[in-house]
Parts: C-alpha cells; sequence; structure tokens
C-alpha cells in the first residue's frame, strides 16, 4: 500500500456542542456531524431521518413522458423490452422494472447484453432483433444516454424509446420519447445522485402514483444497486438505502437470501459493508466473466430450490473472477517493476493480451492502492483494445483522458474511473499524454481524511451506539475514522493461520488491541516499543453472546513523521527514474555522497537482509526522511555496483569491493 498524506477534517467543538444541544444528540455524533459539512438543525434532521428524503419522481425532467408511454403499453399489451446492464446496478435496475412491469400484467421481457459479445449500452443491432421479436417499446435502465445511433435505428423501424439513466450526457440526446437523467442540465430536480436503479425505481413510482409501495416491494433490490455502484449516499440515497437494508436482514427476497447463504453471511446482520463486499462483488461476478443473465434469474427466482443452484453457481463465478483477477493483477505488477518508464509515469499505463476484460477495472482499482497514483488497464485483442481507468481524490481521469482524447478511440467515464478504446499501437503515445497532463496539473499525493483525534480511553459502546447514527455508510458518508496519535506497540500477534495480526497497544494507562488484516509478522515493520499513530474505524463484534467494540487498523506509520518533505522527496525519485529533466540543484539533492552511501551500506550489512521501505529505513538508521529520494538513488547504486543484491522486495549486502567512479548513475548526477 503506498504512503498516504493524513489530513484531520475541519471542525469546531463549540459550534458542534450548540448544535448537539439544539438538536438533542449526542455530542460527539454532533462533532462528526460538523466535520462532515452539516452545520445546521435542519440538515442534521434530513440526515439522521432520511425516509423523509424521498422526493417527487415528477421532478425529473420528461418523466411524465415515459410514465405516460409506459402506461399506454401496459393498457395495450404492447411487447415491452426492458434493456438493463451487465453491472449489479444494471441488474438490479433491470430486474426491479421488470417485476414491477410482470406485476401490473405487462407483456414484458428482459434483456441483458453480454460485456464481451455485444459491449456496453444499447446498439443498433439489439435493437433490430428486439424489433424482430414484435418489441414497440423499449425502456433502457442504467444505460441509453449515448445511444444515439440506436436510437436513431429505434425511430427508423418505428420502436418507441424511453430512456432512463444516471451517467453524464453528451452535447446531444437520443431522439427518444423521454429521456429521464437527472444529470441533463435542463433537469429540475435537486437530487441528481441516484444510481441507474434508484431512476428505474423513480420511473416505476411515476406509474404507480404511490412511491412508498414501489419502494416497500423493491427497496432491497435498490439498495443493492445503489450501493454496488458507490454513488453517494447522501440524500434521497440514504433514505433508498435504510429501506432496503431494513428490507434485506426482516424479509429478503428468495434470490438474495440464497446468495447471503452461498456468500456465508446467512444469518448475521446486514450492514451497507456487508452488501458491498459480499453480495455486489457476486451479482458483478456474473457479468464480468460472462453473461449477467444467472444474476438476473437468481433476482426474479422465487424457487428456492432453484435459487440455491444459482448462488452456488454465481458463486463459483465470482471466485473464478478472484482466480482470473489475482493472475492479471500479478502480470500487471511484473510489467510495471520491469519498466521504469511504465512504474516512474505520473499515471500508470499497462496492458497485456488477453486479459480478460471483466477484471481490467478491479485491477485498476488495486494498481492505484499499491501505487498511490491513477492507473490505466488494457486488455488487448490483436491491434485494439479496452481499458477501465482508476483515479485518487484530486485527480480527474476523465479530463486527462480528454487531454489525451488523439490517442483513444473512444472514451467515457467521470472524474474517478472511466473506460477507453484504443489502438494497441497509441498505447506508447497515452501513456506520455497523460504524464504530461499529469505533471501539468500537478498531480496531488493520495491522502487518508480522519474525522478526529479520539482519546483510546473512550472506545467503547456507548461511542458505537452514537456512531449508528451515521449508518449506512458508504460513498459520501464514510465510516468514521479516527486518529490514535502516540500509541505504544507492546505485542504483534499472528492470528488467521498467520494471515492477520492481532496488536496491542498502550498510552497512558489505557490498553488498546487493534486487528491489521492481510499483513503477516514478516511483512509488518514495527516493532514492541515503536511509537505509533494509527487510523483505525470502531465496529461491533458480537461472539458467544457478548458485545464488544472491535477496533480496525486501515493504516498506520510512526509518530511525528515529516510526511509532506518525504512524499514530495519521493516524488521526485520518480521524476528522476522517468527520465524528466533534473535541474542542477536537485542533481545535487539525489547525488548520496561516499559516507552516506557507506552509511546505507552498513546499515543493510547489519540488519540483512533488508526487506522494508524507505520510510522504516529512514525511521531505523535515523536519516531525515526528506532524503528519501537520495536513499533510493543509493540503493540503485549499490545494486548497480553489485555491493547489493535484490531478490523480491529483500535487499542482501555482498562483501564485496566496488570504484563508486565506476557508477553510472552517478556519474549522470554529477
Amino acid at each position: 500500500m503506498s504512503r498516504k498524506l493524513w489530513k484531520l477534517a475541519q471542525s469546531d467543538k463549540e459550534a458542534a456542542a450548540t448544535l448537539a444541544e439544539s438538536c438533542e444528540i449526542d455530542p460527539f455524533l454532533s462533532l462528526l456531524l460538523y466535520s462532515r459539512g452539516f452545520s445546521d438543525d435542519e440538515q442534521i434532521y434530513d440526515f439522521l431521518h432520511p425516509d423523509a428524503m424521498l422526493s417527487d419522481p415528477f421532478e425529473l425532467i420528461d418523466m411524465e413522458a415515459a410514465a405516460e408511454r409506459v402506461e399506454q403499453a401496459i393498457e395495450g399489451f404492447e411487447k415491452i423490452a426492458v434493456f438493463g446492464d451487465y453491472d449489479a446496478d444494471g441488474v438490479t435496475a433491470a430486474a426491479l422494472l421488470y417485476l414491477y412491469l410482470r406485476e401490473r400484467g405487462a407483456n414484458v421481457v428482459c434483456i441483458l447484453p453480454d460485456r464481451i459479445r455485444d459491449g456496453y449500452g444499447l446498439s443498433p443491432e439489439a435493437v433490430e432483433r428486439l424489433f424482430d421479436s414484435g418489441v414497440r417499446l423499449i425502456v433502457t435502465v442504467d444505460n441509453g444516454i449515448a445511444a444515439l445511433d440506436a436510437a436513431a435505428r429505434a425511430k427508423e423501424l418505428g420502436i418507441d424509446l424511453v430512456v432512463t439513466d444516471h451517467h453524464r450526457p453528451g452535447e446531444v440526446l437520443p431522439d427518444a420519447v423521454a429521456v429521464v437523467d437527472p444529470h441533463r442540465t435542463d433537469c429540475p430536480s435537486e437530487f441528481k445522485d441516484n444510481a441507474g436503479v434508484g431512476v428505474a425505481f423513480k420511473l416505476a413510482a411515476a406509474i404507480e402514483g404511490d412511491p412508498e409501495s414501489v419502494l416497500g416491494q423493491y427497496a432491497d433490490l435498490i439498495a443493492l444497486g445503489t450501493l454496488a455502484d458507490v454513488v453517494p449516499l447522501r440524500g434521497e440515497n440514504r433514505a433508498l438505502v435504510c429501506a432496503g437494508l431494513g428490507k434485506l436482514n426482516r424479509a429478503p427476497r428468495v434470490g438474495l437470501a440464497a446468495l447471503m447463504a452461498a456468500a456465508g453471511c446467512a444469518g448475521r446482520y446486514m450492514h451497507a459493508s456487508s452488501v458491498v463486499y459480499t453480495l455486489a462483488p457476486r451479482i458483478n461476478a456474473a457479468g464480468r466473466m460472462g453473461s449477467a443473465e444467472p444474476a438476473l434469474q437468481l433476482l426474479l427466482c422465487d424457487d428456492a430450490a432453484e435459487a440455491d443452484a444459482l448462488a452456488q453457481r454465481i458463486d463459483a463465478c465470482n471466485r473464478e473472477r478472484q482466480a482470473v483477477e489475482a493472475k492479471v493483477c500479478a502480470e500487471a505488477i511484473e510489467q510495471i517493476e520491469a519498466d521504469p518508464g511504465i512504474q516512474y509515469a505520473s499515471v500508470l499505463v499497462v496492458a497485456g493480451e488477453g486479459w480478460h476484460p471483466g477484471v481490467v477495472g478491479i485491477v485498476a482499482a488495486r494498481l492505484v492502492t499499491r501505487y498511490g497514483k491513477p492507473a490505466v488497464v488494457i486488455s488487448l485483442d490483436g491491434k485494439t483494445g479496452k481499458g477501465s481507468c482508476r483515479s485518487i481524490e484530486g485527480f480527474s481521469i476523465y479530463d486527462a483522458l480528454d487531454s489525451a482524447r488523439h490517442t483513444l478511440t473512444h472514451f467515457g467515464g467521470h472524474s474517478g474511473a472511466a473506460g477507453i478504446g484504443i489502438r494497441a499501437e497509441d498505447i506508447p503515445a497515452l501513456r506520455a499524454a497523460l504524464d504530461e497532463y499529469a505533471k501539468s496539473t500537478h498531480l496531488p499525493f493520495p491522502t487518508l481524511t480522519l474525522d478526529c483525534k479520539l482519546n483510546p480511553a473512550y472506545i467503547g459502546l456507548p461511542l458505537l451506539d452514537a456512531l449508528e447514527a451515521l449508518e449506512p455508510c458508504g460513498s459520501g458518508n464514510p465510516a468514521p475514522l479516527f486518529g490514535l496519535y502516540g500509541m505504544t506497540l507492546t505485542a504483534a500477534k499472528p492470528v488467521g493461520e498467520g494471515k492477520h495480526l492481532r496488536l496491542t497497544f498502550e498510552k497512558g494507562h489505557t490498553e488498546l488491541k487493534a486487528m491489521l488484516f492481510s499483513v503477516t509478522l514478516a511483512q509488518f515493520p514495527y516493532q514492541p516499543g515503536d511509537l505509533l499513530d494509527l487510523a483505525v474505524q470502531i465496529e461491533r463484534n458480537t461472539f458467544r453472546g457478548e458485545t464488544s467494540a472491535s477496533v480496525r487498523i486501515r493504516d498506520l506509520r510512526f509518530s511525528h513523521p515529516d510526511e509532506e518533505n518525504y512524499l514530495k522527496s519521493l516524488r521526485l525519485y520518480e521524476r528522476y527514474r522517468f527520465g524528466d529533466r533534473m535541474t542542477d540543484q536537485e542533481r545535487a539533492y539525489l547525488k548520496p555522497s561516499r559516507e552516506f552511501l557507506l552509511d546505507v551500506y552498513q546499515f543493510v550489512r547489519d540488519h540483512s537482509p533488508w526487506t522494508f521501505d524507505v520510510e522504516v529505513f529512514c525511521k531505523r538508521s535515523g536519516c531525515p526522511e526528506r532524503f528519501a529520494a537520495r536513499v533510493r538513488v543509493a540503493f540503485d547504486v549499490l545494486c548497480e555496483l553489485k555491493l547489493f543484491e535484490k531478490q523480491g522486495e529483500a535487499y542482501t549486502c555482498v562483501h564485496a569491493k566496488a570504484d563508486l567512479a565506476a557508477s553510472e548513475i552517478l556519474k549522470a548526477l554529477s
């Protein structure tokens, strides 16, 4: 995981205390809400009472025309096609509208595209197939806003088209009976953040004339799609997800109950995070690895035996997805580590022949976490490729791609994620264009925002009770992250067959145990006695009927770091390794002296093999963190002169003599 710049959310204790008193809420909860931008009684009331936040579906432009045309088709028994997408949002949106129309007695079919065969969205070819099957009204869900050619073909054939979508429209809208999209510039709806399933729900609510009854019937589908699509859990989305979690825990539909059992969470309370990390990936896996049809059938299924079989099939598909993802990720990392022109670019761009297009987006996200910079992962099929892009906060990957549009056949998305089409021969040009754009806009450091500092003595059930009011947590309303500063590590114990660690800390008279997942003892760079800062989440844990507050570590570091100078130093090293022109001052800063090289050599000799990063080296050796780049260059020189051997992440000292004058690295920095 890359080093992040820790930031503490701004707050005002006096203002938060005043709000707590006027709203009659827990003072600590008030402090958290204030730090998240809630500064008056009305905002806090709306947040804490999300059931009051459902808006009128007719606030969306074209909703009246859409509802009237669908109602006309129901009454006339015209054949309707609900056309969805292959991800969890598109599948749940399609299932919701199909089930609602079927309940109304409509002559309706449900169609999902195949990711590999059909690609994204409604195509002219799909319109022609639907026409041949007798369809006379197509309703898109979670797609359609960019289907200009498909809309034109539908008009030629005499098929009416109703578009419901939540993606940003281009300059031209599809020629349709209705285009319902909250992101239309002429849409008066105040709430713009619905997922595709949220817009589909609003269409059903407009047709029915009773949003509450539609929500009561399909809330679990709405919550699943909304959480899977990572839209902000503010405003109306919060109301929808709250209702959906209630239904999911109280009386889930047959298919979702079967999926919960297959995922190993039957009988457990499903929080928003449970849906995001267990149910959503499995629904997505079907569409990623082939056809999303089994996922759709699972959501439509009302037979327990059939649902169990479908859930097991989807669970197996998810395991396959994990294996394929791990393989592609390993190949991408190998490609990055082997080429400084890729590894040290401001934006990572990797490509592989035959990489499964269904996992490249997940792999891109993993590379962002590992390297702390935006990533583009491209699946090549001969001379052409399709890619997925992920970014860091504060850097719009969409704008970056727009600056490189001359290298692409097409692209689309938003600031955090995007998709591209590209010719294989243009990948180097894309890499160069993205790097130039990132440097011209000053690529930010990845950040970690803490809600507040916390005294470990206050961790307990009363704190958990106060935090419950923030649920459901997710995008736009993340689970609270607290900073525990100046904690002394006293013990580190492997658990879970050595895959995780249970750490013990002390501060003052308080002892604290915390879990650090997916880190082995060999990978753990800290020692008893180290003074550390922890970024933690507090979770409710029930074991054998006893409930306690469990502490989960999300990040940790040495206390009192010179964080910004450390990150700036590493950024300079990356520019140097990428081949950017260095000033005389920068070369002098990077070049290690003979004494510096000797200190590095002797330290590694005394701690061989050395497997940890530069931050740990600086702390253990006493080297100021602002010289992190010089340390990296020193390691490069010592490897060049064969005084160090590197195997994987481990550096081993070789007892030999070498002439520093023979170093090409040092010559270039002179």
